[in-house]
């Protein structure tokens, strides 16, 4: 009974393993453990446990890691670097355009006042890693992207004692240069997010987020008044855009659903495989904002209204580091279980055709 219960313990153990390999091995490694036990022994020693998991772990590594070489992983890390290059951008063009274009709608003392350096170096950082990245200089464009990080750290970084509501809300962009420089890092031919994505698509992926900034400083520059000379002036506000009627509004939404639309059906019309991993890779910066805009919304709105700082517990800033890592694994085992489970019902199709 004591060799039986031990058997199965082991098993357990072994299950740790990939497939192949227990495919392969198992019985051996099991008739190698069960000989080495000692008489009436009943469960794994520590030792056993320690190696058979740590061994496990490392053969699940190195199995995932050569996953990673595989063309549609290079093809959607090539499209992916690219396109959030140029969200960020964009992102970072509109934060200059803030400071360089004079809102109306606000008195003169609550105006903006000029740009930076840094503000400028930002548009020009990622700008360069898009033109880099489609030219064909993959390493040069990591290398920016990988720069881009660096500069929150130093520059936003030192805010989390003093300033944590700030940092928490550059956290997406954060995350965001970090899916672009390592998506970038992936080794990948020389020009192949153009070749991948062709010359419509690539339109498209430009096209989206120019559009969009272009339509967000209009709306900007052309909102109404804070105050007129024949009084008060009556305006409407959806999320952000103003206008003096509800049909400009809904113009600007259109225009921005519009946008935002040309670039989902450029990524949603490439191959399933490319597609499939260009959301995995984007799904943590989603669900990390989607976090803070939920678990953390009522630490945000303390934080207005006390009118001084209140720390992140470090069980929440642990939330904020484990949430974009384990959602990017979640989804790369559930491509990986979508794409054997189409594997296994396309070789049982053809086994029932050669019937």
């Amino acid at each position: 009974m004591s060799a039986a219960e031990l058997e199965r313990r082991y098993r357990r153990l072994l299950a740790v393993h990939p497939w192949e390999h227990r495919r392969t091995y198992e019985e051996e490694m099991i008739a190698v453990l069960l000989a080495d036990a000692r008489p009436g022994q009943a469960r794994p020693g520590f030792r056993d446990t320690v190696d058979l998991v740590g061994a496990g772990l490392r053969a699940r590594l190195r199995v995932g890691a050569r996953g990673f070489t595989e063309p549609a992983w290079a093809d959607a890390a090539a499209v992916t670097g690219v396109l959030v290059a140029l969200v960020l951008c964009a992102a970072a063009g509109r934060n200059l355009l803030d400071h360089l274009l004079v809102d109306p709608s606000l008195p003169p003392p609550m105006r903006g006042v000029a740009p930076d350096v840094v503000d400028w170096l930002r548009v020009a950082g990622w700008a360069a890693v898009a033109v880099t990245a489609l030219a064909g200089l993959p390493r040069v464009a990591a290398g920016l992207a990988w720069a881009g990080v660096a500069g929150w750290a130093v520059l936003v970084g030192p805010g989390v004692v003093d300033q944590p509501t700030y940092v928490v809300d550059t956290l997406p962009q954060l995350a965001l240069a970090v899916v672009a420089a390592a998506a970038l890092t992936v080794p990948a031919p020389p020009r192949r997010a153009p070749a991948v994505l062709g010359s419509r698509r690539l339109a498209a992926l430009v096209a989206g987020p120019v559009v969009a900034l272009a339509l967000l400083e209009l709306n900007r520059v052309t909102s109404p008044l804070f105050e007129v000379r024949e009084g008060p002036t009556s305006y409407q506000s959806f999320y952000g855009l103003e206008a003096r009627t509800g049909l400009v509004i809904w113009l600007y939404v259109a225009g921005l659903a519009a946008a935002a639309l040309a670039v989902l059906v450029a990524v949603a019309t490439l191959a399933a495989p490319v597609r499939r991993r260009i959301a995995v890779l984007l799904a943590p910066v989603a669900v990390l904002a989607l976090v803070i805009d939920t678990a953390l919304a009522g630490w945000s709105v303390s934080t207005v209204h006390m009118g001084h700082v209140i720390p992140l517990v470090p069980a929440q800033w642990v939330m904020l580091v484990l949430v974009p890592p384990v959602t990017f694994l979640a989804g790369v085992l559930l491509v990986r279980r979508r794409e054997e489970t189409l594997r296994m019902v396309a070789l049982g199709r053809a086994a029932d055709r050669e019937r």
